[in-house]
């Protein structure tokens, strides 16, 4: 097939390699986002699926919003694609671009559809408890992840996951369930229309979600903390200052009296919610580096401290 590709974090590179590594594909042509500033020093970093594309010498277009890029336009018309792969892009597509490959335009999203339409699918999986996730390879239409599917595939979420160990599962799960439907879909597959009454929206995560509210349930705020990563992390307030809690263990205890208290406990951490303890493993206190919390505890002069629960700092 000739295609083009249009993604931009690191999730999306899997995909675009195996694309570029197959031999019964063509990538043409790689849209992405615009190149945006990072770090202290500000300066304009490209995102990972330009870097992989430029690796190979293949043109890049970045335009800053892809509703009104004429260039875009034109150049998916030049190539005369048989489809154009879409992979956590960041933008909808708009209608009269969606019309010009022989197939369409092909998203991968990492959820089963329609569950967890929408920015943040794997953040929100975890944050609910979820067991089991997965990718699904769908049809673009106008809506938001709201086309037919043609292929889907399911992985377990451990107990252990991080939004970053399962999204980087799921990036390999998804390059290879894409590789498979592409063969099928030449063969005349079919896609499947979504039940719209089973559908639920994963809205992109905010900065004061990483809140951590200690009155929830253990196992609710153990799911916070894995499903915060890498952004905007979970975190709390201490005597003044953020706190994030990178990394957790937990525990269930009956009759915890008061939620949000931080004891110290010889060489670690506990900190009370309802009907448990969260363990913190790894943290970052405010204006330092992230630090075991074997470390963090030894720099506590309090044997217990009471967290605060108030806005964001």
């Amino acid at each position: 097939m000739k295609l083009a590709f249009m993604g931009t974090p690191l999730f999306a590179v899997p995909c675009l390699q195996t694309l570029i590594n197959d031999p019964a594909h063509t990538v043409e042509l790689v849209v992405t986002q615009p190149d945006r500033p990072q770090g202290r020093s500000r300066k304009p970093i490209s995102c990972p699926v330009k870097q992989a594309a430029l690796e190979h010498a293949i043109p890049v277009l970045q335009p800053e919003k892809i509703r009104t890029s004429e260039e875009v336009l034109a150049a998916l018309r030049q190539h005369s694609l048989d489809a154009v792969i879409v992979v956590a892009y960041g933008q909808l597509i708009p209608p009269a671009m969606l019309a010009l490959p022989r197939y369409g335009f092909i998203n991968v999203h990492a959820s089963l559809l329609p569950l967890y339409r929408g920015a943040a699918p794997i953040n929100r999986a975890i944050i609910d408890g979820r067991e089991t996730t997965g990718v699904s390879i769908m049809q673009l239409d106008e809506g938001m992840d709201t086309g037919p599917v043609f292929m889907t595939a399911a992985t377990p979420i451990s107990a252990i996951d991080t939004a970053i160990s399962l999204a980087e599962r799921l990036a390999g799960l998804g390059a290879a369930t894409l590789t498979r439907a592409l063969e099928q879909i030449k063969k005349g597959l079919e896609p499947t229309a979504q039940d719209n009454h089973l559908a639920s929206y994963a809205a992109l995560l905010k900065k004061e979600e990483g809140l951590i509210d200690w009155n929830r349930d253990v196992r609710q705020v153990y799911n916070h903390i894995r499903g915060m990563q890498p952004w905007p992390g979970a975190f709390t307030h201490m005597e003044g200052r953020t706190l994030k809690i990178i990394k957790a263990a937990w525990e269930t205890a009956d009759g915890v009296s008061e939620p949000g208290l931080l004891f110290k406990q010889s060489k670690k951490v506990m900190i009370s919610c309802q009907g448990g303890y969260i363990i913190p493993e790894t943290v970052q206190l405010e204006g330092k580096k992230a630090m075991d919390v074997t470390a963090f505890a030894n720099g506590l002069q309090a044997g217990c401290i009471k967290l605060d629960q108030g806005e964001l700092l």
